[in-house]
């Protein structure tokens, strides 16, 4: 079977890593160990490792699964994308445009 192939940029690889080490962090503060966390996520030791480590061939709910062992840290994933300032711009510029389609009479 083939490997996925993406292409991922070496920023979103140094979010990823961030993101992996914050999660690790927040695991330790708590006192958790990594069996117990993998436990509660339902996946393995060696899973929790990659996620640990912000590795991009996880999948986003082996991350939200990690984040809600770790007392439902999962809702920060709420704030992804939540201030889009760039999207808001490009909204404003596009007001003029029409929201529907224009009626069609019958004949």
């Amino acid at each position: 079977m083939k490997k996925a192939a993406y292409h991922i940029l070496p920023g979103t690889i140094r979010i990823l890593e961030t993101m992996g080490s914050q999660i690790k962090e927040a695991r330790l503060r708590r006192n958790l160990t990594a069996e117990l966390v993998a436990e509660r996520a339902g996946i393995s030791r060696s899973t929790l490792w990659k996620v640990e480590s912000g590795s991009p061939a996880v999948a986003m709910g082996i991350y939200a699964a990690v984040l809600h062992a770790l007392n439902r840290m999962d809702e920060d994933l709420l704030l992804i994308a939540k201030e889009d300032s760039l999207g808001r711009q490009i909204e404003k510029l596009q007001q003029h445009t029409r929201k529907r389609a224009t009626r069609r009479t019958t004949k």
